[in-house]
């Protein structure tokens, strides 16, 4: 294993996160913040600068990554960057706790959204902004971004993005994979800055506007009012925030498409037509079902396609306490949590586009039984599915299933009932961080035992990075000493 370039793109990281917290240092002192928690910056900013004084100071010769090293990149960056971005809200004493803060940290970078402060609203605006900011940074991911603005080679950078983009598949825009992150991230800044002038002109504040947009376009939720949007009791903010959702929660290769003009394949893509599907259907049964207890026909449409566009891309915001819903909305929910938005998109789940190709292996083996002899191909998008990516996506799922029982039961330990901690380790675990019953929505996670909180932490980085990247770090060969 290559460690010298696994170690030194920490470094690089590191640097980056340096000068991200340099900006809620510049809002502490504009909203004249006590003189704790601008130290509380400085000493973070400090401590990361002598912990890369450590790491490899000039670049490798050997520049060869390959899967391992891009799944250790991956996994090791974002546990520093977590253990260092946590540091501000212990050091201020905002959050005294620093397993809390790391809780706190790690649900914003995965884009979780779950949080165990019980006020937030007492919250600095600093503290309030890096928390919302960790959730824009780890949207499109932090490699991602360090790939957009550093030169490298194609190789190295190809395996890293395969470890930090989320979904099944994964697709070059243009050859050179940097050019490639660089149009990504320009379109994911672009969509965010739009959402922000629209929040503004629905009536929002401005920096009110700049936390609920990094929200909604790391699809992770963070708000900086206890009661969610609900305390702005305004349609048009719902609905642009419901809009902006359903936007973040395509794949970003789509946006691109639709700039060259490729409207063809916009509209012909299997994947965004699932995803449609999904959020039409699951809208209409969900209306179906709570019809007789809404007089408002106007509010009913609103509260439910806000709330299925919250939970499909697993950005968790509320307007209403969807969890005092009849079972039946509630399970349909709960499916949208485990579907989740589009592949290469910031939304988490399992990605609608692998969850077409498991369905499309079952109709497969079904078929077989009865035409054992016929030759059946799975395609997507009139491109064949392999045998490899078949296979792939067959193992994670059973990992996947494998890893999600051994939460639920660590979380029964301390939820009494079965629908509660059946929707946590959902939640947890598709990176949705907002359940049912005692996780939903009008709750968090504070009164969790900090062992829970720990297995918590860890899992939430395991279903953002999904699931392989992360257990690179406990193998021998990142540990063994070279020769």
């Amino acid at each position: 294993m290559n460690k010298r370039i696994i170690f030194y793109t920490i470094k690089t990281i590191l640097s980056l996160e340096m000068i991200f917290l340099a900006i809620p240092l510049l809002i502490s002192f504009y909203y004249q913040e006590s003189w704790r928690l601008k130290f509380s910056y400085v000493i973070t900013i400090l401590l990361i600068f002598l912990f890369t004084k450590i790491l490899p100071k000039e670049k490798p010769k050997d520049e060869k990554v390959f899967t391992k090293e891009g799944f250790a990149i991956v996994s090791l960056s974002w546990i520093f960057m977590s253990l260092f971005g946590a540091l501000p809200l212990c050091i201020s004493g905002e959050v005294p706790s620093y397993i809390d803060s790391v809780f706190e940290i790690v649900s914003g970078f995965t884009t979780t959204g779950a949080t165990v402060i019980p006020d937030i609203e007492v919250l600095s605006n600093s503290l309030l902004f890096w928390r919302s900011f960790t959730l824009f940074i780890g949207g499109m991911g932090m490699l991602v971004l360090i790939i957009a603005i550093i030169p490298q080679n194609n190789t190295p950078s190809t395996y890293i993005m395969k470890a930090e983009v989320p979904g099944p598949v994964f697709g070059k825009l243009v050859s050179k994979m940097s050019y490639n992150s660089r149009i990504l991230y320009l379109i994911y800044v672009a969509l965010t800055i739009i959402l922000i002038i629209a929040l503004r002109m629905a009536g929002m504040p401005l920096f009110d506007a700049i936390i609920h947009a990094f929200g909604t376009a790391g699809t992770g939720g963070f708000s900086m009012k206890n009661n969610s949007i609900a305390y702005y009791n305004n349609s048009s903010i719902e609905y642009i925030l419901a809009i902006g959702m359903l936007v973040f929660g395509i794949n970003f290769n789509m946006f691109y498409f639709i700039m060259m003009g490729k409207f063809k394949d916009f509209f012909k893509n299997e994947e965004l037509k699932w995803y449609i599907g999904f959020i039409f259907g699951s809208f209409l049964l969900i209306c179906l079902n709570l019809a007789p207890r809404y007089e408002s026909i106007k509010l009913l449409l609103k509260d439910v396609f806000f709330t299925v566009s919250s939970l499909i891309t697993s950005t968790a915001f509320a307007t209403v306490n969807f969890g005092d819903w009849p079972l039946f909305s509630q399970i349909v929910l709960l499916f949208l949590i485990f579907i989740g938005g589009c592949a290469g998109s910031t939304a988490g789940g399992l990605k609608v586009s692998r969850v077409i190709i498991l369905g499309k292996i079952f109709f497969r083996t079904i078929k077989r039984v009865t035409t054992p002899n016929r030759k059946m191909t799975i395609q997507m998008n009139g491109k064949k599915i392999t045998d490899e990516l078949q296979g792939s996506i067959t193992s994670y799922l059973l990992v996947y299933i494998m890893f999600f029982a051994f939460l639920l039961i660590i979380l029964s330990l301390e939820i009494p009932d079965f629908f509660s901690c059946f929707s946590a380790a959902a939640a947890i675990f598709n990176n949705a961080g907002t359940g049912f019953g005692i996780v939903g929505p009008e709750y968090n996670y504070s009164g969790f035992s900090y062992t829970s909180k720990i297995i918590i932490t860890f899992f939430m980085l395991l279903g953002r990075l999904e699931i392989f990247p992360l257990l690179i770090i406990f193998s021998t060969s990142l540990y063994r000493k070279e020769k």
